[in-house]
């Protein structure tokens, strides 16, 4: 992955009404980026960065990419990077797990984010520009009790892995990122479950600079084991 200074980008955080897509959304504005949120909350987005332009929708919703590039182009000319913060969690035996929340698993964490690159391929291709994806520990370290979850993140990270190769002849790079249990709030709010008793998580701003930082320095990857 090529080094990708913020300063000057036009960078759009997909998930920017949660905790992490919002501190990830502030700190490349920070770093001299223009940001575009993306999100389902619009009361959220626009309380997270003053001025900036917004795109409200789903990850399920296929047009929501054909919006984003839309309100960049038209804004700001051009679309440089994406960081997709957005996903969702569900716990509990697979047995125990509904078919309505396995499909939102999969569509919120994996299909979504695939529809979402579909179309900004062109403009990223256009700026030489990157793609991030919030991918999960779970995904090297799959868990019982998570196993949905699991799977889904482990898609992620094989598409980014997949996407690397296939999208470098285009000039277009992809970071895969890996955290460990980070205190988003996100266990919280799961779709299904209890989450187990987790150790404290990282901060999320150290997971945001830690972020950032990859893609200024061109870095391909940041593995569980990156985070200390």
């Amino acid at each position: 992955m090529g080094a990708h200074p913020l300063a000057g980008a036009v960078v759009a955080v997909v998930g920017a009404s949660g905790a992490l897509g919002a501190l990830l959304a502030r700190s490349a504005a920070a770093r001299g980026a223009t940001v575009v949120l993306v999100g389902r909350d619009e009361q959220r987005l626009r309380s997270v960065l003053d001025g900036a332009e917004v795109v409200v929708g789903d990850l399920a919703d296929a047009t929501l990419g054909d919006r984003l590039v839309e309100t960049a182009r038209g804004s700001h000319g051009r679309l440089d990077g994406v960081v997709n913060a957005a996903g969702v969690v569900a716990f509990g035996p697979l047995v125990d797990t509904d078919d309505a929340v396995l499909e939102e698993l999969f569509f919120t964490n994996v299909v979504g984010p695939l529809f979402l690159l579909r179309r900004v391929l062109p403009a990223l291709t256009e700026s030489k520009g990157f793609l991030v994806n919030l991918s999960a520990v779970v995904a090297e370290q799959p868990m019982a009790g998570m196993a949905a979850y699991s799977a889904s993140k482990a898609a992620l990270t094989a598409a980014d892995r997949a996407l690397t190769r296939e999208l470098r002849r285009v000039g277009v790079d992809v970071l895969d990122v890996r955290p460990p249990h980070t205190e988003t709030g996100l266990a919280g709010r799961a779709l299904a479950g209890e989450a187990p008793r987790l150790a404290e998580g990282l901060d999320p701003q150290v997971v945001a600079d830690a972020v950032l930082d990859a893609v200024e320095a061109g870095r391909g990857e940041l593995s569980s084991s990156d985070f200390g």
